[in-house]
């Protein structure tokens, strides 16, 4: 058994894990951690725990320790400065004409490494900007350049509900979703209306996609013979919302009937406008 922390360095940022040390740690506080870019000031959104060897994939780092108020003041003192880095790193941009969007900027705790994040079309040969910048804040610089998922959610915004973006309120990861999504839950198949602001299929098409998928497996399909209250009928359409069926019926009357009044009268797949 090996005994884990879980630590989160942005809102609804990925949890990482980290080997608490014998440090009393809750939910909530703060500690300093050592990372690939240093040292950084992150939040216990998980509480030590015991898990399985086998489940850890390598090595954990251990925590430093609890953050102090000195390290609070640090990381405020740092932001204050990112300002100034952007502006200059824009100007230096634009000076040596890269086709690259600037989006944020950030120090590590200590001050030592400066992160820019950029987004672009294609590869950017950003050496010489790496150079220039380093020179001016003598500081070690770091670009790194984000998809267009990562960047909704590091720029944040609101989606077509009205709602902050689900990326920067509460999704740690992204999980996949295809255009087979909207198909099931019926949605137009308009890229403008089941896109998101990064351009990419909404990630709320996989909240209900399974609930549908199990609903439209209790719905006969469409051409289907059923039979009804009122007599035999071909199926024209369901709602699995509802859990109804839009029928018509030998006379050609079209009837929405509850799903529980149709009975599937034979297994027989009608072609979609095939006469019965």
């Amino acid at each position: 058994m090996a005994e884990i922390v879980g630590i989160r360095f942005k809102k609804a940022g990925r949890v990482y894990y980290f080997d608490p040390a014998g440090i009393d740690l809750e939910v909530n506080d703060y500690v300093v951690v050592e990372t690939t870019r240093g040292l950084e000031l992150g939040r216990v959104v998980i509480s030590p725990k015991q898990v399985l060897a086998s489940e850890i994939a390598g090595p954990l780092k251990p925590v430093v320790r609890k953050a102090e108020p000195e390290d609070v003041s640090r990381v405020q003192e740092l932001d204050s400065k990112v300002e100034e880095a952007l502006a200059e790193c824009g100007r230096l941009i634009a000076e040596l004409n890269l086709p690259m969007k600037l989006l944020s900027a950030e120090y590590n705790l200590d001050g030592s490494r400066l992160t820019f994040f950029f987004s672009a079309v294609e590869r950017v040969d950003f050496r010489r900007l790496v150079r220039e910048l380093a020179n001016r804040f003598k500081v070690r610089v770091e670009l790194r350049q984000i998809r267009p998922r990562d960047e909704a959610k590091l720029i944040g915004g609101f989606g077509r509900c009205g709602r902050p973006l689900c990326c920067m309120s509460f999704l740690s990861e992204f999980a996949p979703v295809s255009i087979r999504m909207a198909k099931e839950q019926d949605l137009p198949l308009n890229p403008m209306k089941i896109s998101g602001v990064c351009g990419r299929l909404l990630c709320c098409l996989g909240y209900e996609n399974e609930q549908y998928r199990i609903m439209k497996e209790k719905l006969p399909k469409e051409g289907q013979r059923v039979s009804t209250p009122m007599g035999i009928a071909s199926v024209v359409q369901g709602n699995p919302l509802k859990e109804t069926v839009l029928v018509r019926l030998e006379s050609g009357t079209t009837v929405e009937l509850p799903l529980t009044k149709v009975t599937i009268e034979d297994k027989h797949l009608d072609k979609p406008g095939e006469k019965n």
